[in-house]
């Protein structure tokens, strides 16, 4: 078992800084609502393996409805 105690607020500011690094003073735009959906669909499919694709489980899990669960399944195309 893999341990990290680095916070993830922390991991996500680390990863959002080697972004603008990998950018090379590019323009950004839509910045919160990338970071947001990738960061959901992650959550999404790390919580379903977890649940071994049990919805129900997963949404349990989550704090959220087995419903909303199917919506954000399919906004993000996650089989």
């Amino acid at each position: 078992m893999r341990v990290n105690h680095t916070p993830l607020f922390k991991q996500v500011n680390d990863a959002i800084e080697v972004y603008f690094e990998d950018l090379d003073g590019e323009e950004v735009t839509n910045l919160y609502s990338m970071v947001i959906d990738e960061v959901e669909k992650g959550l999404l499919q790390a919580v379903l393996q977890r649940s071994n694709s049990n919805q129900s489980e997963a949404a349990r899990i989550l704090g959220i409805s087995r419903t909303t669960l199917r919506k954000k399944m399919e906004t993000y195309d996650i089989k």
